[in-house]
């Protein structure tokens, strides 16, 4: 599969869907919501990595770091080839190999001004990767968290559990783009 970011700059991929990459169309309005200023400079975290198009994407638009957690080892190294490519002098990436619940804790001590969600669309990660988010602390006090999810995703009354369960971050905003939704949350200033 061919997959371009920002300045039309080609990524390697995986073959196959392992690695479901976020639709153009979605990471342009994604992108566009979080304007060059939010993003140049910010600490970004790409939490189910798959493809690495997001962080790939983010460092393109200047991100002083980027960190990424995927399962996929032979993901991994693509996403390594990849950012180590766009990439430019000052930036810094990491890539982690590992079970992404049972990472965020590691990361405790550190904040995120973007953190980017992806998992597979049929798993129930969602809610622990939340509130492992929620729990160490790791969106800072101005950033903002999107998460990509089927557009049906949640009946109401299971948004309203996740949105209890996730406190202290509340849902800021919804966006839908056809097949793909996302769901934008930040941390509760009261």
């Amino acid at each position: 599969m061919s997959l371009r970011i920002h300045g039309n700059r080609p990524l390697k991929t995986l073959p196959g869907q392992a690695t479901r990459p976020t639709p153009a169309r979605v990471r342009e309005a994604l992108f566009n919501i979080w304007q060059p200023s939010s993003i140049t400079d910010c600490r970004w975290l790409d939490l189910c990595t798959g493809s690495g198009a997001m962080g790939a994407e983010a460092l393109s638009r200047g991100a002083a770091l980027v960190v990424g957690v995927e399962q996929s080892g032979r993901a991994c190294a693509v996403i390594q080839q990849n950012w180590q490519r766009i990439a430019k002098p000052g930036q810094q990436f990491k890539i982690i190999r590992a079970d992404v619940v049972k990472a965020l804790p590691t990361l405790a001590g550190q904040q995120f001004d973007r953190i980017y969600v992806d998992p597979p669309y049929a798993s129930e990660l969602y809610l622990p990767v939340l509130q492992a988010i929620a729990q160490n602390n790791l969106l800072a006090a101005e950033g903002e968290i999107a998460v990509e999810h089927k557009p049906n995703r949640w009946t109401t009354a299971e948004f309203e559990t996740l949105l209890e369960a996730i406190a202290p971050l509340r849902l800021m905003r919804q966006k839908t783009y056809g097949n793909t939704a996302l769901s934008f949350f930040s941390v509760s200033s009261g």
